[in-house]
């Protein structure tokens, strides 16, 4: 969707960066005054693309369909980009969870997919600067730096004193990424923190940020729901299961071979039996029981009495501030129709309605959603309470500082801008009073100094 059709001032430079989910790639293309480049704010996002199909880790077994995937996209860009600047536009890839579960399972086929790409990427005439797989700490952490930039929470323009200054009290959000294969939480907490990771440590614009971020691999939304799935058919081994999560009226047939494609499925279970059988799962549609059923994929027990532990006996520190949910987070809450504001009580009570509507009820209701997704939402939406609520530990006054998001102005939340700024070194590690080499008070001291030394000069020599 192309956001703005103006004519830009000739100064302007451009970036693109594709994001490769698990589930779908987007190209961004971003545009900047050149003159400006080490401020914040200036940044804006010309063009998004979302490419046609799957994610590119779903080409293991073709990867040349992985590059051409990226052709129409790449078409658009240049539409938008002047012939005369396209050369020395900075071009990025990407690769978040499904990129990282491929390389788990065969690297090989890792890296040829990635292959594919450069080689698609490096026929255009932009310049290329590469395809990688990012951690899932990386991509958290650019999450949280592209929202604090567009949010003007680093440094914004201060008209009075005509320069970019750090705002007073500067607020500091938190970010929220719900993808496809993965979940990530990035914060800055209060006090001191141990356990931190090293890139978990910037200086940006001459101040240091010190953030909490940790990725979760395989608790996104797609690869929870094959694992409730598996969980559902082992514990009852039968070719017919309940399933309350589904819609009443509602059922899925499901081939166990299916859960051998993902490492979040793949590990061995003696409570299914081998082979290439059929299940049934049938829709039951009991709001409590899927709850349960949802929570039952978080190793709780693990963290014992620990405040400072999520699950899987994974350190946090209290959460702290405000934060943005973006991703997932926003586009289920937003289906259900859930407000900004709405309490915790009420929350809870539209998802508990919404899980015991028939299929009948929800697919008349809902003729325009995708009749795969439509019986997805009741354990989709469930899953979410759980990981805020019992995981990340957020509470019922703590809940109303999280808002759900996908835009900043005309720029779409993700980790692709906050890459693309760090990347051009458009964050720069000095404040950008240091940065120009303007202090108004050193510079008049120097003028005032160069006219004395030119007025004696020209003294002596006429004398």
């Amino acid at each position: 969707v192309k956001i703005e059709d103006v004519a830009l001032p000739p100064t302007v430079k451009y970036g693109m960066v594709f994001d490769a989910g698990s589930s779908h790639t987007s190209l961004f293309v971003y545009a900047w005054d050149s003159d400006k480049e080490n401020d914040t704010g200036v940044v804006s996002q010309t063009l998004s693309c979302d490419v046609q199909g799957q994610g590119i880790s779903s080409y293991a077994n073709d990867p040349p369909k992985a590059g051409d995937s990226l052709r129409e996209c790449l078409d658009k860009a240049l539409k938008v980009i002047p012939a005369a600047k396209q050369r020395d536009v900075p071009a990025y890839l990407g690769a978040t969870a499904g990129m990282r579960l491929l390389r788990e399972q065969n690297s090989s086929a890792a890296d040829q997919v990635l292959a594919e790409v450069a080689k698609t990427m490096r026929e255009y005439p932009v310049a290329f600067k590469g395809a990688r797989i990012l951690t899932g700490e990386e991509e958290g952490a650019y999450g949280w730096i592209t929202i604090n930039y567009l949010l003007d929470s680093f440094t914004k323009y201060s008209p009075t004193a005509h320069t970019w200054v750090r705002p007073e009290a500067a607020n500091i959000f938190g970010a929220l990424d719900l993808g496809g294969a993965s979940t990530q939480i990035s914060f800055m907490p209060k006090g001191s923190v141990i356990n931190w990771n090293e890139a978990s440590k910037f200086t940006l614009y001459g101040y240091n940020y010190n953030i909490y971020t940790h990725s979760y691999l395989c608790y996104g939304q797609n690869e929870m729901l094959k694992r409730l799935a598996k969980e559902l058919i082992a514990v009852r081994g039968e070719l017919a299961v309940d399933h309350p999560c589904y819609p009443k009226d509602y059922s899925e047939t499901v081939s166990l071979s299916s859960f051998r494609t993902s490492p979040c499925t793949n590990r061995s279970d003696p409570r299914l039996s081998l082979g290439d059988r059929n299940v049934t799962l049938e829709g039951r549609g009991n709001a409590s029981g899927c709850l349960a059923a949802v929570k039952k994929l978080f190793n709780f027990s693990a963290c014992g009495q620990s405040q400072d532990c999520t699950f899987d006996g994974v350190y946090q520190p209290p959460v702290s501030g405000q934060f943005i949910a973006f991703s997932a987070f926003y586009y289920n809450f937003k289906f259900l129709n859930l407000t900004e504001g709405q309490s915790l009580a009420a929350v809870r009570e539209t998802i508990e309605h919404f899980c015991t509507r028939s299929w009948e009820d929800l697919s008349s209701g809902y003729p325009k959603e995708n009749p795969e997704r439509l019986p997805k939402y009741c354990a989709t939406a469930n899953y979410i309470l759980t990981l805020l609520l019992d995981a990340y530990k957020f509470n019922e006054t703590s809940w109303n500082n999280i808002f759900f998001q996908m835009k900043a102005g005309n720029t779409d939340i993700g980790w692709t801008l906050g890459y693309m700024l760090n990347l051009t070194n458009m964050i720069p590690a000095e404040a950008p009073v240091w940065v120009k080499g303007h202090v108004s008070s050193l510079w008049a001291a120097a003028v005032a100094f160069i006219i004395l030394t030119f007025a004696l000069g020209l003294a002596a020599l006429l004398l």
